[in-house]
Order: C-alpha cells, then structure tokens, then sequence
C-alpha cells in the first residue's frame, strides 16, 4: 500500500483503498500466508498517518503486506473494463474512436472516475462526441497527476488529429487518382 498525490492509500496500479474495510477484501499475503484481516487494517492505518504522494517503495517496509502481480493484473483488467463499459455507454460510437483518444479516454477515467470524467469535463466530452480531437487535447489537463502524464494524454488526442490528417490526404489523393484516371480515360476515347 502506498499513499498517492492526493493522500489516498492506494494500491497495485493506481487502485484506490477508501478505507480498511476496503483493503480487508483483498488478498493480501505476507510472505507465503494470507494476511489476516487485523494485519490488512494495520498496515491500512500506518501507511494512512504517512507522508502522501511517494513513491511506493517509500511505505515499503520489511514486514509490509503484498499483493501477487497476477492479483494486481487482474484487479487492473477489471477495473479497466469496467471503465470501458462505462465509457461504451458515455459514447454510443466508443469502439471505432482512433486506439490514441480511447488510451486518452481511459487514462483519464482510470484517474477521476466516470463521474470525474463525464461531469467534470463537459468540454472534453462534448470535443469527443463531436470527433474535435485538437479541443479534446485542449480540455484533458487535469489537477493532480504529473505534467509528464498529462502530455502523455494531450498526445494521444493530439494522434488523432495527425491520423485524420493522413486518412484526409489519403482520400483526396485516391479522389485525385480516380479524376486523373476518368479524364486519361476520356482523352484517350477522343483519340481513338
């Protein structure tokens, strides 16, 4: 358990604890045995009275609770489903949105919550109905996680803009080819 930028206690990859209830459900071990739930509500409540917003190996001690990678994978995969069902609802049109403002769109739930999300960012919700990645990139900045991750998301918007550029050019070449093709072909019949 770690706590992070905001003070929660927080655990595996960004999975909020609210509290030691919270904490008490998951399988935490120590060693090789299962933690029991008085061990789980202790290291809850000493990792809670320290500094926030460390690095996890800071609230790391010899006798800290664990959980397994394949437990932290897969409390991950839930809760990242979870979010893209919400996200699927939130936008009818989720599935065929460019792989950038999907990773965009989870980093961002994954980070505030649907309702964070869809409540609290309106501009950006109503930027991705509208497919206006550059103004979904304009309104993605959030308080509280790092400007590197911030730009990391900004950029993933920004991905789209470039890939819609290129499907544009793309298009208008091929429309291009096939009008060059139809008079190449007409001039030819009037030689004939």
């Amino acid at each position: 358990m770690y706590r992070d930028t905001v003070g929660k206690v927080t655990v595996g990859v960004g999975l909020m604890l609210p509290d030691a209830k919270a904490a008490e459900v998951l399988p935490f071990v120590l060693g090789a045995r299962a933690a029991s739930p008085g061990e789980i509500a202790a290291e809850y409540a000493r990792v809670d009275s320290m500094t926030l917003g460390r690095a996890s190996a800071f609230y790391k001690i010899p006798s800290s609770l664990e959980l397994t990678q394949q437990t932290i994978d897969a409390k991950l995969k839930s809760v990242l489903e979870g979010f893209e069902a919400d996200l699927r609802i939130r936008f009818p049109h989720y599935d065929a949105l460019p792989d950038g403002v999907k990773m965009a769109l989870l980093d961002m739930i994954y980070n505030l919550g649907s309702e964070g999300l869809f409540k609290g960012f309106p501009h950006l919700v109503a930027a991705v109905e509208a497919g206006a990645w550059a103004q979904a990139a304009e309104h993605c900045m959030r308080r509280g996680p790092s400007e590197a991750r911030n730009a990391w998301t900004r950029q993933q918007f920004l991905s789209a803009v470039v890939g819609t550029i290129k499907a544009d050019a793309e298009n208008w070449l091929i429309r291009i080819w096939w009008q060059i093709r139809h008079i190449w072909n007409g001039l030819f019949r009037l030689s004939t």
